[in-house]
Parts: structure tokens; sequence; C-alpha cells
């Protein structure tokens, strides 16, 4: 039976560049770096707060097929690869923080029905998503909502 999950992969353009963000610029904790043969590398972080899932952080790579790592490349290139929605206490304020330490917004935060939402991108061009929760019902959608 499945229980949870534990991990999810990130595709990024540098490992090392990216774990430095993770960890130094997110919060996260460094938690497996190891390489696994001449052309793989395992490196996770985890949040200090959800230490059970694990963010791989990946390069593009073996074993996947040589135009499927040209396709992330390319995708990567342009910015157009989803990457992790993260809940925060409070969105403006991470925002001003992230902000400061000259993280790349795309969306400022904004009110939606279920909370206050602000976009950026990791330092591979990932887009994450912050969402500051709050209760909703599906009517706080409008009357298409279902």
């Amino acid at each position: 039976m499945i229980t949870n999950i534990s991990l999810v992969s990130v595709f990024v353009k540098d490992i090392d560049e990216s774990l430095k963000f993770y960890t130094e610029v997110l919060g996260f904790e460094a938690k497996d770096d190891l390489q696994l043969g001449p052309e793989f590398r395992w490196c996770t972080v985890v949040h200090p707060k959800q230490p059970e899932l694990q963010v791989h952080l990946t390069t593009p790579s073996k074993p996947l097929s040589d135009d499927l790592i040209a396709a992330f490349q390319r995708a990567q290139a342009a910015g157009g690869l989803p990457g992790l929605g993260l809940a925060v206490d409070d969105c403006r304020a991470t925002y001003e923080e992230l902000s400061a330490k000259g993280v790349e917004f795309i969306q400022t935060p904004e009110e939606r029905p279920y909370g206050v939402e602000a976009l950026m991108r990791d330092n591979s061009g990932n887009w994450m998503v912050l969402v500051e929760p709050r209760e909703y019902t599906p009517e706080d959608f409008g009357n298409d909502a279902r």
C-alpha cells in the first residue's frame, strides 16, 4: 500500500549551484550527495519541517535518451519547466525576503480564492509557486467551478 510521497525530482542546470540555492536561499537542508557512477549524481535536499519528502536535484542526463535530454535542456533554457509548490505562512513577507536575496519573481503576491500566491523561478529557471493557503469553497471560484 502506498503511504505517502517521499521523493520528487527537479531538473536543474547545475547541481552544485542548485544545492546552494535550495539550501542557502530557500532554507532547505542537504541530505544525500553521492556520485553513482561517472554520469549520475544523486543529490537530495529536504525541508526541515518536512524531512520525509526529499527533493532530488538532477540534471537531464543518462539514462534518458539524447533526444529527451535535449528537450529538457531546451525547456530549461526557455524557463518552461515546473518546479515545486511551496506553502508559506506569509506570502508577502516571503516575497520580500526572497526578493532581497535576488530571487526572480514572475508574479508578485496576489489574492486568490485559495490564499495569497506568488510565482518565482529557482536558479535553473523552474517555476515555483508560493502559497499562503486559506480555507475556501468551490463557490469562491465563481459559478463555473467544479
